[in-house]
């Protein structure tokens, strides 16, 4: 074990046995309640579950030693003592918050990563975009790290220090800005007779291209050739002559195979909305990550609305 690491644990026993508690102990309390087991709460937390134990159990030292959760075969639940903690866990959880967002922001350096939360669609976009030649750049030290994820990641528990969404959030201290706008239409494989349709599963049936491809199935009595969950799968699909579907147009038009079958549909096409805790706007790191994105939808707004 590195002395470092003695170290700490040293500290955390004075600590408990002082009665003084930690803030990452409060953390991973939360962590526990909000996930329901020590495994997922170390997932959310990156750290291993026998360090969650110890360190949840540090937190039940500094209360006596009482139990905060019942044990259960599904997992941890909180008991009457541990519900009782919650709201100053997380009064406590939201000033720390604030003071780290802050504290990032008042960092200058212009180095490190930048997490940024996305669809499929947009985080797709945002990579192969990173060589492209707009009026910003992201500057040398600065790598981007692009998370695949249909629910906006937490910006104020800085699970990600900013997303790109569908819809701007209802609530909350952020910065939000439009970004630009996706058009899709549909396309097919070049020469393939392609009568089936490529479309989403049942369950992502809400999804408004998945809709759109239902009424078409409905009017005209076309089978499913395919039913698959990401777009990439349908993208193979269509690239194969499986069947038609509906992909975005900066996709479908840039690709040699793909013939696209009518204009872009209106009631499909996607705004995408720069979201940013106001903490974090003026960040160093994150303010030119912005500047890119903004620059970036606007240099290729054309490609995106598939109109050129």
């Amino acid at each position: 074990m590195a002395a470092a690491d003695r170290r700490r644990i040293a500290e955390r026993g004075a600590m408990a046995k002082s009665g003084t508690m930690d803030w990452d102990d409060v953390r991973v309390f939360l962590a526990v309640a909000r996930q329901g087991s020590m495994r997922a709460a170390g997932r959310a937390l990156g750290l291993s579950q026998p360090t969650i134990a110890r360190r949840l159990a540090a937190l039940e030292a500094t209360f006596g030693g009482a139990a905060l959760f019942e044990r259960l075969p599904e997992g941890l639940r909180l008991n009457p003592a541990g519900e009782q903690l919650v709201p100053a866990a997380e009064s406590v959880e939201d000033a720390a918050l604030t003071l780290e967002r802050r504290r990032a922001a008042a960092s200058p350096a212009v180095t490190g990563k930048v997490r940024v939360s996305a669809g499929e669609c947009a985080a797709g976009f945002l990579a192969r975009c990173l060589s492209e030649p707009t009026t910003k750049t992201l500057p040398a030290g600065i790598t981007l790290e692009l998370v695949d994820s249909r629910q906006t990641l937490n910006l104020v528990r800085r699970e990600a220090d900013m997303a790109l969404r569908h819809e701007p959030p209802d609530s909350g201290d952020f910065y939000v800005a439009k970004a630009g706008t996706f058009g899709c239409s549909v396309y097919r494989r070049r020469g393939a007779e392609a009568a089936g349709w490529v479309t989403y599963t049942e369950e992502q049936g809400h999804y408004a291209p998945s809709r759109w491809v239902q009424r078409q199935i409905d009017e005209t009595g076309q089978p499913v050739a395919l039913r698959a969950s990401s777009m990439l799968m349908h993208l193979e699909a269509i690239r194969a002559g499986t069947g038609r579907g509906v992909l975005p147009c900066y996709v479908g038009d840039g690709h040699p195979l793909l013939e696209r079958l009518m204009p872009p549909i209106p009631e499909i096409a996607a705004d995408y909305w720069i979201i940013v805790h106001r903490d974090l706007r003026r960040s160093a790191r994150v303010r030119p990550v912005i500047d890119w994105m903004k620059a970036l939808f606007a240099a290729q707004r054309s490609v995106l609305s598939g109109k050129r």
